[in-house]
């Protein structure tokens, strides 16, 4: 069957780590879909356009031999369980979906818009995040309310958009997205 990975990140920016995430997808799954989303946990700093622009920039920065990784902004919504079934339009529903979630969001998930529902659709692929550490007790409260997981065997980069926007530290950024940011004045 057909494995397809979900991505939606806020990408407000996309940082290195990101890109190690879409790359080890790409080579893991037959297809991986990915947006930038509006998630409604945060305040966005740049808006949706600037940040699928610069997933755009990422992508062609991975140069996937395969050609399977998908960027559309039709998969944003700020409810997965919306973007999934703009996924399976895409995609159908024949196909096994994975979403993608970091370490950070395990906790947090139980309390999404319809996580039931969006738990009977797909399956989870946590990526381990340093500092953020995969309990035990979380993984257990997603079986309770029906979550089937993976855990991905992948050592992402130690950075994160937060830490950008907060220190302006550009080593986290691959250097078109940086060229982006400068040339568009973002996160000034």
């Amino acid at each position: 069957m057909t494995k397809i990975a979900l991505f939606g990140t806020s990408a407000d920016p996309p940082t290195a780590g990101h890109e190690s995430i879409v790359r080890w997808l790409s080579e893991h799954f037959d297809y991986v879909g990915i947006w930038a989303a509006d998630n409604p946990y945060k305040n966005h700093r740049t808006s949706l356009d600037h940040r699928m622009a610069m997933l755009k920039l990422l992508i062609d920065n991975i140069n996937a031999s395969s050609n399977n990784i998908h960027l559309s902004k039709s998969l944003s919504h700020r409810h997965s369980i919306v973007s999934v079934g703009k996924a399976k339009e895409i995609w159908g529903e024949n196909a096994d979906y994975f979403f993608v979630i970091g370490s950070d969001l395990v906790k947090q998930i139980c309390q999404w818009y319809r996580i039931n529902e969006l738990l009977a659709e797909v399956s989870l692929l946590i990526v381990p995040r340093p500092g953020y550490t995969i309990k035990e007790s979380d993984l257990k409260g997603l079986e309770e309310i029906g979550g089937k997981y993976e855990i991905a065997d992948l050592n992402a980069p130690a950075v994160s958009s937060t830490a950008y926007r907060k220190h302006g530290n550009e080593n986290v950024l691959i250097p078109p997205i940086q060229d982006y940011i400068h040339q568009e004045k973002l996160y000034a």
